[in-house]
């Protein structure tokens, strides 16, 4: 079990509201009462404040073929864009059956990569998968930051790439259910996607069902660790247990790459209502701002910044969103791709 100390909770909060009270100043101490300018801190040159996520798109419709029968399209569900728009980002959609220099065109546009939750595991989806991953590790080891988000599918699927083992995958019971999250003993959070969340929110994640769980496979910590390829490249950060009391990997962060791997979805709690078992607490929301948060935070590392016109022309804004919540479960919206098309 991690360990953190909790200690005098009341103490800690009287020091937090001691703090923050030192931190507030009156009109007449800053000069906003008119007797002198306000001052506003330059931007960092060594951050992009612009930054621009690339979301790969899922083969299918994302709703059983309720919205479209062509068997071309692609999509990516809207809550993933809003994720990212959450934490201070745009997004470029990058269309997994587009022409090959199109989509590297694209993706040489963007500051992050997210790899999204679905089911296709084979054939050129998997392909593809895989060269924009050797292609973000290229970058980082060429010098830029380039952070990707694997989420469930995403994860699965960079489990398999970094291990060389399609058989690395063991079946689970969390199809459908909310869960806690165990941070690992003696884990260090600094560097990952928690290091920002308030002492209070990650006593909650390990006490509380603030983590929605949509998969059926996983690995656990034994046969992950038995991995070496897969133990040398990614540091287990939490496990969950699935409904047969059965554990599982939940979250990874790479050792060397600014990678991290769910096999939880942040972007659900916010943002998707298809599911009576997706959590909506407070508590909740503030679990997928933080993982947003530390996301744009890691993207805006990146120094790629292409041309204005470029992003414009391939912004997610250019699609619109389809509404499919009306069947009462899956996604509440996708963007769907039918007709791949470029605007570099």
């Amino acid at each position: 079990m991690w360990k953190l100390c909790f200690c005098l909770p009341f103490l800690l909060l009287d020091i937090g509201v001691a703090k923050a009270s030192a931190s507030i100043y009156l009109p007449s101490q800053t000069g906003a009462d008119g007797s002198s300018s306000p001052v506003c801190s330059s931007p960092d040159p060594n951050l992009n404040y612009r930054p621009i996520i690339g979301i790969l798109s899922h083969p299918g419709d994302g709703a059983s073929g309720r919205l479209t029968n062509d068997t071309t399209s692609t999509y990516i569900a809207a809550s993933y864009v809003k994720f990212v728009e959450a934490g201070g980002a745009r997004v470029i959609p990058l269309i997994y059956n587009e022409p090959e220099d199109v989509l590297f065109k694209k993706l040489e546009l963007v500051n992050g990569v997210i790899f999204t939750g679905g089911w296709a595991k084979k054939y050129e989806y998997f392909d593809m998968v895989t060269k924009i991953f050797k292609k973000a590790l290229e970058r980082n080891d060429a010098g830029e930051h380039f952070p990707i988000y694997g989420i469930c599918l995403g994860f699965e699927l960079m489990s398999i790439i970094v291990s060389q083992d399609r058989g690395i995958l063991q079946r689970f019971d969390a199809e459908d259910n909310a869960s806690s999250l165990q941070f690992v003993e003696n884990v260090n959070i600094e560097g990952t996607l928690f290091q920002r969340f308030p002492p209070e929110l990650l006593r909650k994640l390990s006490t509380d069902c603030l983590v929605m769980q949509k998969h059926k496979w996983g690995i656990t910590p034994e046969k992950f660790k038995a991995n070496h390829a897969l133990s040398s490249f990614f540091e287990i950060v939490t496990t969950c247990i699935d409904e047969n009391s059965k554990t599982y990997v939940s979250t990874v962060k790479a050792k060397k790459y600014p990678i991290t791997g769910f096999q939880w979805h942040p972007e659900k709690n916010a943002f998707e209502w298809g599911s009576s078992q997706i959590p909506h607490s407070a508590d909740a929301i503030q679990v997928t701002q933080y993982a947003a948060s530390y996301l744009v935070s890691e993207a805006r590392k990146s120094l790629n910044r292409p041309s204005s016109e470029k992003v414009l022309k391939n912004l997610i804004y250019n699609y619109k969103p389809t509404y499919c919540g009306y069947a009462g479960k899956g996604y509440d919206e996708v963007y769907l791709f039918t007709q791949p098309r470029s605007r570099l």
